[in-house]
């Protein structure tokens, strides 16, 4: 927390998850300052890893990405799209909250177009 009040001294509504993205175990952390909506992604031991970027659905994903979709969710809305740069070498992933048949899912998509999903609690 100390950590996102230094760059947000103003954030408030949070919320946090566990996730996984380029071998990393980190924690997701969603907040809001004033109106804005932030994403950021710390490692567990408290570090800073990288800030997300809230996407416009799946207008910025892979094409394959798009298709896989398709293929295992059939007919899907997404709920929030995230882009997470690698800070430390090439390459992104996006991290995809959508709704389909009336169940929620978290969806990473790796930088190779893989998927792996969870199905919300």
């Amino acid at each position: 927390m100390d950590q996102i009040y230094k760059k947000h001294p103003n954030a408030l509504d949070f919320a946090a998850e566990k996730k996984s993205h380029f071998a990393q175990e980190l924690l997701k952390i969603y907040y809001k300052e004033g109106e804005e909506k932030f994403v950021d992604y710390y490692r567990t031991d408290g570090h800073f890893f990288v800030s997300g970027l809230i996407i416009a659905a799946d207008d910025m994903m892979f094409t394959d990405s798009k298709e896989k979709l398709k293929a295992d969710f059939k007919d899907y809305h997404v709920k929030q799209a995230v882009l997470v740069v690698n800070p430390n070498g090439a390459g992104e992933e996006f991290d995809v909250v959508l709704e389909t048949g009336g169940k929620s899912w978290n969806v990473l998509i790796d930088k190779k177009g893989n998927l792996e999903k969870t199905e919300v609690e």
